[in-house]
């Protein structure tokens, strides 16, 4: 990253919504170094202030359940200034469109969807003119996968949302979303080492780019986002060629 990023984010609040692991935290790492002041938000305390430990002192940290309308208004009146706001928590539930229990498929609108909605909207009070809103979806929203059809659909509607609050937001406040492929994250860590290697190798032999993503790689794309100004409405795809694979 050159001055430019720096410039533009010297002393800018930067409030990231899974900020404690993955994409979310790698975001962070970056920010800091340019010179934001930056609060990573999630539901998990505990591993809130690993991440902090990893990231650095001058992180701030804040709990927060999305899924907690009320919470979510208590904690967006307490944040301050804030110049960006990044939400790039997630949840994923896979299953076949007639094997995926409807509690599960209603959990991850809820998780993915609804509460990046409600956090957006409670913290817009508190972002100044001209900040940025920067969401997350994911590469099923327009190359489904199968077992994967409710994860694709609540993607899409992330990406609606998206173009939806750029043109209402327009003049206020900039908003954008990131799409990424497979990204080598901590939401892998369930699976056996063995297996998700070979997973890893599989897809990423499929992409033009011969490899899956890096946390790293998606935190560009985010920092990016926030600081281009002339960019609104868009969703940018950094997903190692996944789109146009064979």
């Amino acid at each position: 990253m050159n001055t430019v990023f720096e410039t533009a984010l010297a002393n800018k609040h930067v409030v990231i919504v899974g900020g404690s692991s993955g994409m979310g935290k790698a975001t962070a790492k970056l920010a800091l170094t340019l010179g934001a002041k930056v609060t990573i938000a999630s539901r998990n305390t505990a591993k809130l202030e690993a991440a902090a430990t990893e990231i650095g002192s001058a992180v701030q940290v804040s709990t927060l359940d999305m899924t907690d309308e009320v919470g979510v208004k208590a904690w967006a009146g307490k944040l301050g200034r804030v110049d960006h706001l990044v939400i790039s928590a997630s949840s994923a539930a896979h299953g076949t469109f007639t094997d995926l229990p409807t509690d599960q498929l209603r959990s991850m609108f809820e998780a993915k969807f609804t509460g990046p909605y409600v956090t957006a909207r409670q913290v817009l009070p508190s972002l100044t003119d001209g900040g940025s809103i920067t969401f997350f979806s994911g590469v099923l929203s327009r190359r489904p996968s199968v077992g994967a059809t409710g994860l694709g659909a609540v993607n899409a509607a992330v990406e609606a949302l998206t173009k939806g609050l750029a043109l209402e937001l327009g003049g206020r406040a900039r908003v954008n979303c990131i799409s990424p492929g497979m990204v080598d994250t901590e939401a892998y860590k369930e699976m056996p080492q063995q297996a998700r290697d070979a997973m890893y190798d599989e897809v990423g032999g499929s992409l033009p780019v011969g490899r899956v993503g890096q946390a790293e790689d998606i935190a560009q794309a985010v920092i990016m986002a926030m600081t281009n100004d002339y960019l609104s409405g868009a969703v940018l795809d950094v997903d190692g060629g996944h789109l146009v694979r064979a």
